[in-house]
């Protein structure tokens, strides 16, 4: 059963109780699509939603959505890195042997490894 996008829009925005909603269902087919192929299939709903959620932070008008939506559309356009990729900033540099260390007299101070924890994240 085909189903009017304009009218699912209209239901899902009452359902969610937004007012005065303006959807370019052109931009965001085309957004999804790219990043769907370019990235991952859940990219493209991600996607959507991060595009959704910036113009809603930012108060942003439809010429700023489209703004927004063809800096996403850059970086899926340009992505390069297969969904099995390593992430670049997730290095996994090799842990040191320091068994030949004399470790005599020392302590582990647990506030000072969490305080260390909490600036990574």
């Amino acid at each position: 059963m085909a189903v009017n996008l304009h009218d699912w829009i209209d239901e899902l925005s009452d359902v969610l109780e937004l007012e005065d909603v303006e959807v370019d269902e052109g931009l965001l087919a085309d957004l999804t699509a790219t990043a769907a192929t370019n990235v991952e299939k859940l990219a493209a709903p991600v996607t959507a939603y991060l595009l959704g959620f910036a113009a809603a932070t930012q108060d942003a008008d439809p010429d700023t959505v489209e703004r927004l939506a063809a800096r996403a559309q850059v970086l899926a356009e340009g992505w390069d890195r297969p969904a099995d990729a390593p992430d670049p900033d997730d290095v996994n540099d090799p842990i040191p042997d320091d068994r030949t260390v004399d470790h005599t007299g020392e302590t582990y101070d647990d506030d000072r490894a969490e305080e260390l924890v909490d600036e990574e994240v």
